[in-house]
């Protein structure tokens, strides 16, 4: 016999849950991100700008000079070394959308308040650290290999950075199963 249509939303309850919160927090994240860099259009967000500038020091610090430069036409900013722009950073770059996708997970996922006060601040400081180093070595892959760029950057970075995100959920989880057994 088959389950009735209110057995079955009983059943499936959590998932349904899980699904509804992240695909609220995921869409009011990005939408008003969005927006936001709708309104700025067409200089490029503080955001990116900040993370552009915080790599620009980092490469300084064992390279000639590499300063950050806004794009005077356009929603980007520039990376450059001795007057030559090595790299193009794009509001995508900067790491935001990946913090909504890892904090719309904790959110969902559920757990402890106190837990999550003080894992959503520190996952979201792990993945702009790693988001920096991220554009500090496609830096170094535009300078030295530039025929691999488009492949590294397309795949093999964003995929790290992800994989990255699904380690901070996994350990989310774990913290939270933990709990719950003891």
């Amino acid at each position: 016999m088959a389950d009735s249509p209110t057995a079955l939303l009983r059943q499936f309850k959590p998932a349904l849950r899980f699904v509804g919160l992240f695909l609220a927090v995921y869409l009011v994240g990005n939408t008003g991100y969005g927006i936001w860099i709708q309104h700025l259009s067409p200089a490029p967000d503080p955001l990116t700008v900040g993370v552009t500038r915080q790599a620009a020091r980092l490469l300084s610090a064992y390279h000639p000079p590499v300063e950050a430069v806004v794009n005077p036409a356009g929603p980007t900013v520039f990376l450059r070394q001795l007057g030559d722009t090595r790299l193009n950073v794009f509001e995508g770059c900067n790491g935001i959308n990946v913090m909504i996708v890892f904090a719309a997970f904790v959110v969902a996922f559920g757990g402890p308040f106190s837990r999550a006060a003080w894992f959503l601040p520190l996952g979201l400081v792990l993945i702009h650290l790693a988001n920096l180093l991220r554009l500090v070595l496609l830096f170094e892959v535009v300078v030295r290999f530039p025929d691999y760029f488009y492949y590294v950057h397309k795949y093999l970075f964003t995929a790290s950075l992800y994989v990255g995100v699904l380690l901070l959920w996994a350990w989310w989880v774990r913290l939270n199963r933990k709990a719950d057994e003891q």
